[in-house]
């Protein structure tokens, strides 16, 4: 099913919350799910599996003892096992006491049990949150597959400007006398396109039916709209993927690299856009908004963007990829939103960007809905995307979060043995503190950034 059929429009609020307690909900559930099932594996017991918290609207038991339930407010989740006092696995002091006794029933508990088993439930969590993703991303890789190469043309996207030449099937060998990199992506391909003449027309060299041909071609990277990022200036005039921006304050228009210096020069000042849809033409104004974009390097550029993403004007013929690459495309995919996400923090923590980058969790549910309206794939790998970042969040060495559970681990294997309990509350109360003030400050972006 399509989220895109089930209203006209799904940026309502309504929806907008809906599409966020769907993707909060999967992710959540995901996360604890690894904490439940590895811990059983483990040999601890699990009393409550909540989606939710405060009052509970439905519940069961099942054969192990577990009581599987779904609370009111859906913003999370927690296991609680035998011996916790709480969702945040703090001691229960009187269970454990009334365990002691039994050295079975003091294994089966989170607190009674050897420490590997311990930690191995304790990172479950966070390590099922980058399994689905990597699950995702993969099963995209598949989906999609991967261009074939040398580039061979498919079919040709719709554009005002028809340029009769190319046919499906033909092999493109050289675009203006420039040989086609092998790859249709990365520095290589930047440069490639910047050495071609910024013409409408050009002339391509193809292999068709063994024999090679110069024919007519569009420009390769046309002002094509390929996507629309969420909560950006596009995104809030509704320019829409496959739109064709014709020109620009009045400016004839046909590269996608006319369209981004526009926008990089135009000082932040509003853009008259004319967009050709599906054979009507539209007019759009729209301001670029300043963003922090991350670079090949791993520094960030401030630069001024409208928030869309180009496309090619054919659309290439692709290959399937096997389960191992797309495997490896899922693993690559994970570590590009780890490493990126990582270095985000990191710059906005030494001042070298704006602390606006930081979401709470309205931008959250902003994000959510945008990427719902553009359908059901953009929706399952923003999932993804959400996915990746709640499991990197709860490493952090935070009491509270499972890498604070786990930084409390390391101590007792270094040590010989635990934090005390008195030491266990406060730092405790410290951690749900940072973690609180963390959610407030996002919070407070959401509601002041630009």
């Amino acid at each position: 099913m399509d989220f895109t059929t089930l209203v006209p429009q799904f940026g309502g609020f309504i929806w907008t919350v809906l599409a966020f307690i769907v993707a909060l909900s999967v992710i959540v559930a995901i996360h604890e799910y690894g904490h439940y099932i590895v811990g059983r594996w483990c040999g601890i017991k699990a009393d409550v599996f909540s989606l939710g918290f405060g009052p509970v609207l439905y519940s069961r038991h099942d054969k192990h003892g577990t009581r599987w339930q779904v609370a009111l407010l859906p913003f999370g989740g927690y296991v609680k096992f035998a011996g916790d006092a709480d969702a945040a696995s703090g001691k229960d002091t009187d269970a454990m006491d009334a365990a002691a006794s039994d050295p079975a029933r003091l294994r089966a508990t989170m607190h009674g049990a050897p420490l590997w088993a311990r930690a191995l439930t304790v990172a479950a969590g966070p390590a099922f949150n980058f399994a689905l993703s990597i699950i995702v991303f993969a099963a995209i890789a598949i989906s999609f597959g991967t261009v074939r190469t040398p580039l061979t043309v498919d079919t040709l996207k719709p554009l005002p400007t028809l340029v009769e030449g190319l046919e499906q099937g033909d092999v493109i060998d050289a675009i203006a006398g420039q040989p086609m990199p092998d790859a249709l992506n990365g520095a290589d391909y930047v440069e490639y396109l910047d050495a071609l003449p910024l013409d409408p027309v050009l002339d391509y060299t193809v292999q068709r039916d063994g024999t090679t041909l110069t024919v007519p071609g569009p420009y390769p990277m046309p002002a094509l709209v390929g996507g629309v990022g969420p909560e950006t200036a596009a995104y809030e005039a509704g320019l829409q993927s496959g739109d064709v921006i014709t020109a620009i304050n009045g400016t004839p228009t046909f590269a996608f690299k006319q369209l981004k210096d526009a926008v990089e020069g135009s000082g932040g000042t509003a853009l008259l856009l004319d967009v050709w849809r599906a054979g009507e033409t539209l007019k759009f104004t729209l301001v670029p908004k300043s963003t922090d974009e991350p670079q090949p390097d791993g520094s960030f550029r401030n630069v001024l963007r409208i928030g869309i993403s180009s496309d090619m004007a054919i659309t290439p013929a692709t290959e399937k990829l096997g389960l191992w690459e797309a495997a490896q495309s899922g693993v690559a995919g994970t570590w590009r939103i780890i490493k990126g996400s990582i270095s985000g923090m990191w710059h906005m923590v030494t001042g070298a960007i704006s602390t606006c980058n930081m979401s709470g969790p309205v931008g959250i549910a902003k994000v959510s809905g945008a990427m719902a309206s553009q359908g059901t794939a953009s929706f399952i790998n923003f999932i993804a995307v959400l996915s990746t970042a709640v499991g990197l969040l709860n490493l952090f060495p935070i009491p509270a979060l499972d890498g604070g559970h786990l930084t409390f681990y390391a101590y007792e294997a270094a040590t010989g043995k635990p934090p005390s309990d008195a030491a266990l509350r406060i730092l405790m109360s410290i951690g749900i503190t940072l973690v609180l003030g963390l959610m407030l400050f996002a919070l407070g972006n959401d509601l002041f950034c630009p």
